[in-house]
């Protein structure tokens, strides 16, 4: 079986759908070397070391006008390069297929990742949502089958897309090997060096934006005088602002936003944490919680969306509005050595039902469902 991979993401993203692509393409080469991987890319080039991997290959724009306009290419005329090279399944791994994929004679799957565009439309432009709204409503209608991340996301394509609920099918992802293996403690004591942490903390990871609500966390630990502090990993968008703007208007020390980050680096920086926070209103998944899970460290993170889903029963949820009801988990942890280590037994067991392998697997047996008309 020749399979094709729109892989823009996994060449050029470093979060969360960028992971999402490149954890599973590489599980699909590792687990079933009998097939054969093409990856479609808008440009010859790669922003990581150890991808793509080595029994895969790469195709992208190598003529005039679309070396020039890449993204004209991989939208609209992907799909006679997927004819072209002879691929039974193509799989559109970031919410959308090339408009022009029936004209590949290839099976084809589209990973929906979440509709928060649909959920919350005050945070996106108007022009961005209605692109947004074609190219995910036009994606889910062409393709031969929709894998939603969770159920919450399956529920949303339903209601907001009107896609049959029979033709979604809920297959998990998982997160990097990475955070499996235990950093040693000279690879912590150097990390530690280098990005000049505190011996004791809590930690955020996500994108700075207004939906994950880190100016409630940092409100609430500057209202009820957490001490601990808090270190912050996250691409930056305009309402970092707001966060900084409120930081120096308080004087509140003990909040450290790192930069430069190594993706290696990560899992040693949640192993050292003591505490895992992610108060986002709405994820489609929410990896860090996953990743926060499979290091070993507790987790309170946001009610509603899927975050329920992804943390299990271990974890704590608060309202991520109410700066008192988030102050209070974080002191109820930090002071009960007895929960907080029932927190990190039950999210580990919770965590291996997320494990990327198996998901590998179900997205295997359901290209061949789907190249079988079974």
């Amino acid at each position: 079986m020749r399979i094709g991979f729109d892989a823009k993401r996994a060449f050029f993203n470093h979060s969360g759908l960028g992971n999402y692509s490149r954890t599973l393409i590489s599980q699909l080469c590792e687990l079933f070397p009998e097939n054969e991987y093409v990856l479609f890319s808008p440009k010859d080039k790669t922003s990581f070391k150890a991808f793509p991997p080595l029994n895969s290959t790469t195709r992208y724009p190598n003529t005039f006008p679309f070396k020039k306009f890449p993204s004209l290419w991989r939208s609209f005329y992907m799909g006679r390069s997927i004819a072209k090279q002879d691929i039974h399944i193509f799989h559109g791994l970031s919410n959308e297929l090339p408009m022009d994929i029936k004209k590949s004679n290839a099976r084809s799957v589209v990973t929906i990742h979440d509709l928060i565009f649909l959920r919350y439309p005050n945070l996106y432009k108007r022009a961005d949502r209605v692109i947004y709204r074609n190219k995910f409503q036009q994606s889910c209608n062409m393709a031969d089958a929709v894998v939603a991340i969770s159920e919450q996301t399956k529920a949303d394509i339903v209601n907001f897309l009107n896609i049959s609920p029979e033709k979604i099918h809920v297959i998990y992802q998982g997160c990097s090997p990475l955070y499996y293996e235990k950093a040693s403690q000279d690879t912590k004591n150097h990390i530690r060096t280098k990005h000049s942490l505190p011996r004791e903390y809590m930690l955020y990871v996500g994108t700075i934006e207004e939906r994950k609500n880190l100016l409630q966390l940092v409100k609430a630990m500057h209202e009820f005088k957490i001490t601990i502090p808090l270190v912050v990993v996250g691409r930056q968008t305009p309402y970092y602002e707001k966060v900084k703007t409120y930081i120096e208007q308080n004087k509140l020390k003990g909040i450290y936003f790192l930069k430069n980050l190594e993706q290696e680096e990560l899992p040693g920086i949640y192993q050292m944490a003591e505490l895992f926070l992610y108060p986002s209103s709405f994820e489609g998944f929410g990896i860090p919680i996953l990743e926060a899970l499979n290091s070993g460290i507790p987790v309170i993170a946001g009610t509603g969306g899927c975050m329920e889903e992804t943390g299990g029963r271990g974890s704590i949820y608060v309202n991520p509005m109410n700066t008192e009801e988030i102050a209070e988990s974080i002191n109820r942890v930090l002071r009960n050595p007895d929960l907080k280590s029932s927190m990190v037994s039950e999210g580990l067991e919770h965590a291996a039902y997320f494990r990327e392998d198996r998901t590998a697997k179900e997205m295997m047996k359901l290209y061949k469902k789907i190249l079988t008309n079974e």
